[in-house]
């Protein structure tokens, strides 16, 4: 394996996700493997900017694959954003001798890396991290599973409540330009109905669904909406709108918000984290650069930055079918 690098950086960027650290530990333990240096950028580009760095052995990311959140904390940079920050960046990372670095992030801390690579020729390669699972180029973003078991299991305790007063709950959950965790937790949950922004259902059709629901004997239904659904301006709004249209229904809202992006990562995620560490920096020392390490067919697979940040991650229909006969 040829090596010319001596010393990569890691870094997370963007909004934080379970199996963050466990993708950090697995980059650092992948470092030390091949005998080369391992440096810690603390919050992102903003300290690489500011010269954050901390060196990091085998020894110093014990205890933390089943911790949520980064050990190195993420910020947002607006810095990062002009042309005299990034040389600030780069020089910074050749003051430390630092030869390449791997970003854990979603698309708009894949964009920074690609643009610093443009500008600098500096070897990049990018992990998915990011709860809403929409970065083109990989079936699994780390921390999407365990968002989703969170979500399925709020909304299992929220069920309770539901069918003890035949209420309808409208549940929000994350999702401002994906549907992903929506459709998945729904109909692992089995809600009545699922709004997404892929699918504009339509005000009409919900009410119709949901006066099915109860002619069919359901005496409490579950709704959950993607933040970024645009059948209403709000989840508030909605409650409205189903109140006055149909009023035999006792409507309550439940925005689940960031909790999602909490708790311990689940064994899917800490083990595709471990798997995306080692590729990730066997790729740089490969000679590789501005590819994103994902997952396809459990097969880990590199994107090319550009198209995992310009492609678009779709929804799965076959999923929207399963889900219409299974809420009947």
């Amino acid at each position: 394996m040829p090596n010319k690098i001596r010393k990569i950086g890691v870094l997370t960027s963007g909004g934080d996700s379970p199996g963050m650290n466990a993708a950090i530990r697995s980059v650092v333990r992948t470092c030390a493997f091949h005998n080369i240096g391992c440096i810690g950028i603390y919050r992102g580009y903003q300290g690489m900017i500011e010269g954050d760095f901390k060196e990091m052995g085998a020894r110093s990311v014990n205890n933390i694959i089943n911790k949520g959140g980064t050990i190195l904390k993420s910020a947002r940079s607006m810095e990062f954003k002009t042309p005299e920050g990034r040389k600030k960046a780069y020089d910074n990372l050749v003051k430390a001798e630092i030869d390449a670095f791997v970003v854990i992030g979603g698309d708009g801390s894949f964009t920074g890396a690609l643009l610093f690579n443009t500008e600098f020729d500096f070897p990049v390669i990018g992990i998915p991290g990011t709860i809403d699972n929409d970065i083109f180029g990989t079936s699994h973003t780390l921390g999407y599973d365990t968002a989703l078991n969170t979500v399925v299991e709020v909304i299992d305790k929220i069920r309770d409540t539901a069918s003890s007063h035949n209420r309808l709950f409208l549940v929000e959950v994350m999702g401002r330009d994906a549907g992903h965790i929506a459709l998945n937790a729904g109909i692992g949950a089995g809600a009545e109905e699922i709004l997404i922004p892929e699918e504009d259902m339509g005000l009409d059709r919900l009410l119709d669904s949901l006066k099915k629901s109860k002619a069919a004997g359901k005496s409490s239904s579950i709704v959950v909406i993607a933040e970024g659904d645009k059948i209403g301006k709000s989840v508030f709004e909605l409650k409205d709108y189903v109140e006055s249209n149909l009023p035999e229904y006792d409507v309550r809202v439940s925005v689940l918000g960031h909790m999602q992006r909490g708790g311990s990562p689940s064994c899917f995620d800490r083990v595709l984290a471990s798997r995306l560490g080692v590729k990730a920096v066997e790729s740089l020392l490969e000679g590789k650069s501005n590819f994103m390490a994902g997952i396809n067919q459990d097969k880990i697979t590199l994107t090319p930055l550009e198209q995992a940040i310009k492609g678009h991650s779709e929804i799965d229909r076959e999923l929207l079918r399963v889900s219409d006969i299974v809420s009947i």
